[in-house]
């Protein structure tokens, strides 16, 4: 699993750790590993005689970047620090002058000439507690960076970005690979700053004895996915397996009663009980589901409700959060939404809004969601007292005790799956059924929701291979992944 802490808890983290070692140990950890990353990059005996620039802020990342520059000069690269603050460290630039590096102060030199011929270039501009985008005298530095030839490589976190919330005010330089240090900030794994970052890579330097045990954001891998996943034992029926009930579509939609049925069906439900006006459709592509006239309290025994898909203006929302169970909300069943009626519930509830249904609930708009979605996520979840999957660019899932931009009852998870295709009519239905199919067989709310986002991203991987893919294949593809994720134990 990947951990992702707060500035914070990393500066702290940091503090104790560097109490027990000698002066700038920390600093020339990540320089080595940052050097080695580098080197890499650069290839096998290419690192004597590249041109590698420095971009070389105030702070400890410029530092780091100094340190790591006078590696590579001690190797036969050619080295030029360009100095962008109003100061550098001093350490720092007094290793790479003895490596025989060389200096640019951009207040008084051409800082461009070294850009315009470098293989490499590290940005090392801002640091972790950078806010608000980049300085004005540093933008057309940055933009001659990303305009070279040159290989970026963002020290800690691409300049500009805010590493604890993932939003990008401003100008920020976007990075080919971005090293990162002792563990992930939640900006590297999250939209809009995740698109900066390029290629990430951990370089460890001794941090995670000093880490907290609940980390500020996670991203589960297939392991984490595998160990989650329901296995039914030899004596299972379809009640231990867990029945959904699902109330979606409508005479305009069909369709997406169809698809939500498939979802669960293909995410592992033991039975599926359909209630709405689209059964002729239903029964018609799934012949194996139970279908029902409702009202949805007379539809018979579920262990989780899906409600939404396609709903239109037909009634079930207000039936089915009155049951006793686990219920999904998604679509038209998120309009409107009362939240002292969700907070009221007895059994947990989980919404899976997009941007713009956030929005609505949020009374914000689309784009201040889409800029801030670790913000908007939290503030769902709390305001509400539900789980919450914000679906996007970066899917979020976030639970109910995680509020005020802290974890309180976990991680917010991040996921790491899925392909631009999947934004489709109709891929949403089916993370729906997928995801309820997931409650009804007892997984934690945040568990149900974060394997389902997982799969799902990996069912459209499997069905798009890079091109475009329907809401039905992405359930068709749903067997494969999930076989793909289990295939280890």
């Amino acid at each position: 699993m990947r951990t992702a802490h707060r500035v914070e808890t990393v500066r702290a983290a940091e503090a104790a750790l560097m109490a027990r070692l000698p002066e700038g140990a920390l600093m020339q950890r990540a320089a080595a590993g940052l050097a080695a990353a580098c080197c890499s990059l650069l290839g096998k005996g290419r690192v004597y005689g590249a041109r590698v620039a420095l971009l070389v802020g105030s702070g400890d990342n410029g530092g780091d970047a100094l340190y790591a520059g006078a590696r590579l000069a001690r190797r036969g690269a050619g080295v030029t620090a360009v100095l962008l603050g109003d100061r550098a460290h001093e350490g720092g630039l007094a290793a790479l002058r003895a490596a025989g590096g060389r200096i640019v102060d951009s207040a008084h030199d051409d800082p461009f000439e070294p850009l315009a011929a470098a293989d490499l270039v590290l940005d090392g501009i801002t640091g972790i507690g950078g806010r608000g985008g980049l300085r004005p005298d540093a933008v057309p530095v940055a933009r001659a960076a990303r305009g070279s030839d040159a290989v970026v490589v963002a020290v800690d976190l691409p300049s500009g970005i805010d590493a604890d919330t993932g939003e990008v005010a401003g100008e920020a330089l976007r990075a080919d690979v971005t090293v990162t240090f002792g563990t992930y900030k939640p900006g590297l794994l999250v939209d809009p700053a995740r698109s900066y970052t390029g290629a990430l890579r951990l370089v460890d330097i001794g941090l995670g004895g000093e880490l907290p045990g609940v980390a500020d954001l996670e991203a589960l891998q297939h392991q984490d996915v595998a160990r989650l996943l329901p296995v039914p034992a030899a004596e299972s029926d379809k009640y231990r397996r867990g029945v959904l009930g699902v109330v979606a579509g409508s005479a305009r939609y069909p369709g997406a009663a169809v698809l939500a049925v498939q979802g669960a069906l293909r995410g592992g439900a033991g039975a599926v009980r359909y209630v709405g006006p689209a059964a002729d459709a239903v029964i018609a592509a799934h012949p194996e589901t139970l279908v029902h006239p409702g009202p949805p309290d007379r539809a018979g025994r579920v262990q989780a409700w899906v409600v939404g898909p396609g709903l239109g203006d037909e009634p079930g929302v207000a039936e089915v959060l009155a049951s006793d169970v686990p219920v999904l909300v998604d679509a038209d069943g998120l309009r409107g939404l009362d939240p002292a009626l969700v907070r009221a519930r007895s059994a947990p509830t989980v919404l899976t809004p997009h941007a713009g249904e956030a929005a609505a609930l949020l009374g914000a708009t689309r784009e201040e969601v889409e800029a801030g979605r670790l913000a908007a996520v939290r503030e769902l979840a709390a305001r509400f007292g539900a789980t919450v999957l914000l679906k996007g660019s970066t899917t979020l899932v976030c639970g109910p005790g995680t509020e005020a931009g802290q974890a309180v009852g976990g991680a917010v998870r991040v996921n790491p799956t899925g392909t631009g295709w999947l934004a489709t009519a109709g891929s949403g239905d089916v993370l729906s059924g997928l995801a309820g199919s997931l409650l009804a067989a007892g997984l934690r709310p945040v568990d149900a929701a974060s394997c389902a986002a997982y799969l799902h991203g990996l069912a459209a991987r499997r069905a798009s291979g890079g091109g475009p893919v329907t809401a039905g294949e992405v359930a068709g593809a749903l067997g494969g992944a999930w076989r793909d994720v289990t295939a280890g134990l």
